[in-house]
């Protein structure tokens, strides 16, 4: 006859495979899940603000030209909105993965290297978007603009 007893949950043993947590504490989780919510809610903000200010002000989409950049880029207020951007869709999607490669990669040096090269790309991309919004020069040599002259 079969045993009818039933073990509850959650009150078993984690094994020693499945136990990545082991060795850190729960303070970088809980950090790491908190700014996704945070950094999520200000990103919409940020994004239907960005959406509404360049498709749906002025002339909407057809005015969106490199001219609509450089005035837009001329303003300080636009920089820091258009960086702020930056900087959290970028360390927000990167939080994401890391725990996508937390959750998937069996292996610690693959989760090792997977990491590495997502932490390098993101760094990359911030350093690179953040160079392009604060030394953007509309005035190319032999530009015909308003602002040039």
């Amino acid at each position: 006859m079969a045993s009818t007893e039933f073990v509850a949950p959650r009150t078993g043993r984690i094994e020693p495979q499945y136990n990545r947590m082991r060795n850190r504490g729960g303070t970088f989780e809980m950090s790491a899940w908190l700014f996704m919510r945070l950094s999520g809610v200000i990103l919409v903000v940020l994004i239907f603000g960005h959406l509404i200010t360049n498709l749906l002000v002025g002339g909407g989409i057809n005015d969106v030209d490199f001219g609509f950049v450089a005035g837009k880029w001329a303003d300080p207020f636009w920089q820091f909105w258009d960086l702020a951007m930056l900087w959290l869709a970028m360390l927000h999607g990167t939080n994401g993965l890391r725990t996508i490669i937390n959750d998937y990669a069996e292996k610690t040096r693959t989760r090792m290297w997977l990491k590495t090269v997502l932490y390098i790309c993101t760094a990359v991309i911030i350093i690179l978007g953040t160079l392009v919004i604060f030394t953007f020069d509309p005035c190319i040599p032999g530009s015909t603009l308003e602002v040039c002259n």
